[in-house]
């Protein structure tokens, strides 16, 4: 995609100049959020309703619950001639060792694994991923949280990582993924999970949320309260907040975006409710800046890569910010 242009030099921009302007704008956002991740919806799938739980259930209960409810939609897609998601949801249940403190098979989906010991742990990770992640794509994400996890326990054992695609993830090609619409009512339930999370966790255990793509409009809306010492914001399309200290938390906010990250050329605008405004990469913001490494919108939790020793930093607290460099005139 080529980099959007600067402001028109050299004449005047007419009312139907400004018009095509708003309109490119608009379809320069659009594409560059769904183009990398161009997968069709799913349509409606047959699935039981989500196992239900008591506020005082424990983990290792919900776990074992939500394996028995995996096994029956898989069971159910595969009557429905839904083979493709039965076998995706066959590999989801990881030989029966799989922990999931939620999982509903219906539709596109949603789920939430740990991967750790959540119950010992003294760090522990939300992930939060972008558009298009569902039930048929979930691999694609589990892959970068257990990526993670394996980088963050070679650091500091008492590590846990929780991918977290607990809300409904806008569409590859919709109106929703140009909006923040998906992401405040994903903020509500994010709130909502990370106030269960603290009560399930020990009391000096250290949270951080890290933010990838639209998810990073998810966390920019998201009520953190005190347990969450970092929120970092990768591949961020925007946020729709003009600053960090605009967003609803007393967390350190972290932003990095890495050197091929096609996500660099969306247009950093807001018109009439399309688009998200500032980018956190920018000084402006006002997010502490990270190391991201060279690699594209989707290399940022590949082993190896920069990137993800600097998330693994800032989940550990070790993590410095970096100088960010002055553009050119």
């Amino acid at each position: 995609m080529p980099r959007p242009e600067g402001r028109p030099e050299g004449r005047s921009a007419g009312r139907p100049r400004g018009r095509l302007r708003r309109t490119l704008l608009a379809g320069l956002v659009a594409a560059a959020v769904v183009l990398p991740v161009s997968a069709a919806a799913s349509p409606d799938v047959p699935a039981p309703a989500p196992a239900a739980f008591s506020e005082q259930s424990a983990p290792r209960a919900k776990y074992a619950a939500n394996r028995a409810n995996l096994a029956e939609a898989a069971r159910m897609a595969q009557e429905a001639g839904r083979t493709g998601r039965a076998a995706k949801l066959r590999a989801m249940e990881a030989d029966g060792t799989a922990q999931f403190l939620a999982f509903d098979g219906r539709g596109k989906g949603r789920a939430v694994e740990v991967l750790g010991d959540l119950e010992t742990a003294d760090r522990v990770t939300v992930l939060i991923p972008g558009s298009d992640t569902t039930l048929d794509t979930y691999q694609r994400f589990r892959t970068g949280a257990l990526a993670l996890q394996q980088h963050l326990r070679a650091e500091h054992a008492g590590s846990a990582v929780v991918a977290w695609l607990g809300y409904d993830t806008p569409g590859t090609v919709s109106t929703t993924v140009l909006t923040t619409d998906r992401a405040d009512a994903a903020a509500a339930e994010l709130t909502s999970f990370l106030t269960h999370l603290g009560q399930d966790t020990l009391p000096d255990t250290r949270l951080s949320l890290l933010c990838h793509s639209y998810g990073s409009v998810v966390c920019a809306r998201t009520g953190t309260g005190p347990k969450v010492s970092d929120v970092a914001l990768f591949g961020s399309p925007g946020t729709g907040a003009d600053s960090a200290a605009d967003l609803p938390t007393g967390a350190r906010v972290w932003a990095g975006r890495g050197g091929s990250d096609w996500i660099a050329h969306v247009p950093h605008v807001r018109l009439g409710g399309i688009g998200f405004g500032t980018d956190p990469v920018d000084p402006a913001f006002g997010a502490r800046p990270f190391r991201a490494g060279p690699g594209g919108h989707s290399d940022y939790l590949k082993p190896g890569t920069e990137s993800l020793d600097s998330l693994t930093r800032i989940v550990l607290g070790t993590a410095m910010p970096i100088t960010p460099e002055v553009p050119r005139a």
